[in-house]
């Protein structure tokens, strides 16, 4: 399993709720800066076009700092315009718009030496019923989609799926559907971005559904974090659902799976800086923990498949 680690520099700035600010916003320069001092990561995660009101002087900033780039990060939810939908908007100059990001995002990476463009289409779907037709919608989420991961052949186009927000009921909500979808499309260059706290929302097992996207060839990229199952809250990897991210790591590893962890972290409490960086050690040390107890002996408990002898076995080697 080879891996590089990737900070979202989106999440180094402004964390806000309904109801408290946590964080000051920082401009491009400054969250650039904070990446660096994250001495762990191998690299970042940029959001376009969020990050891209001045493209010329971003694209020169980002290249200047010398950061290498996971994935661009396909923001199609923030601006006014998508109100009513991206890829599935009523208005057909809105789902061209849409198509027109996707387009300009896979360019954007190719510019910065990467083959990733991540997406989670967040604004697509509904909030009440009768509210939307659910067929029509679909059809247009298959033809945005093929339209615009069809631009190029060279870049691949990782949906990330999420249960809700901001709609109510998100049209790619779960791991079958995003697995449908790109069935359906057909492209060997659509595949998905697996967020860890996502599957948890969706109560999902994590490691199921990752290992199944694996096996179709449709796993391609990953975004590590954590919650209680009930909300996003993009908490540090392992702070609650350590058993997951342990098995997560452990089929990973047993796909001989290849490509970018990126750290999706809110961070409401302390130094931005020092939670990305406790966040991915989390993860390696998680890893290291894994290795220190062994392969084989983990592949015998799943053949003998006794829970109570496995975790017997875990809490023991954590002592």
């Amino acid at each position: 399993m080879k891996i590089q680690h990737s900070v979202m520099v989106g999440m180094m700035s402004r964390v806000a709720d309904k109801f408290h600010e946590y964080h000051p916003k920082k401009s491009l320069r400054e969250r650039l800066e904070d990446a660096k001092k994250v001495t762990i990561a191998d690299g970042i995660e940029i959001v376009y076009p969020s990050e891209f009101s001045d493209q010329i002087s971003a694209v020169r900033l980002i290249k200047d700092s010398g950061l290498a780039i996971s994935a661009v990060n396909l923001n199609v939810k923030s601006e006014k315009r998508w109100e009513k939908g991206s890829f599935t908007a009523p208005d057909p100059q809105i789902r061209r718009e849409a198509v027109d990001s996707m387009k300009s995002a896979m360019d954007l990476a190719v510019e910065f030496g990467t083959d990733m463009v991540s997406c989670c289409p967040l604004i697509d779907g509904h909030n009440f019923n009768f509210e939307v037709d659910y067929m029509t919608q679909w059809g247009w989420l298959e033809d945005g989609i093929r339209l615009g991961a069809s631009h190029r052949k060279d870049v691949k186009v990782s949906l990330e799926y999420k249960l809700n927000e901001c709609r109510n009921a998100n049209i790619l909500s779960d791991m079958g559907r995003v697995l449908y979808l790109c069935e359906r499309i057909g492209l060997p260059n659509i595949g998905v971005t697996m967020d860890v706290g996502h599957a948890l929302m969706a109560r999902e097992t994590p490691a199921e559904v990752m290992s199944i996207a694996a096996m179709s060839g449709r796993l391609f990229y990953m975004h590590f974090n954590d919650n209680d199952r009930y909300w996003d809250w993009d908490m540090i990897p392992g702070s609650v659902n350590f058993w997951d991210l342990l098995e997560v790591l452990y089929y990973l590893d047993r796909l001989d799976w290849e490509g970018w962890f990126s750290y999706d972290i809110a961070v409401r409490d302390g130094s931005i800086v020092e939670t990305m960086q406790s966040g991915i050690e989390n993860v390696i040390n998680a890893q290291k923990f894994l290795n220190k107890i062994g392969v084989d002996k983990i592949n015998g408990w799943i053949n003998n498949q006794s829970s109570a002898l496995t975790f017997k076995t875990l809490i023991e080697s954590m002592l």
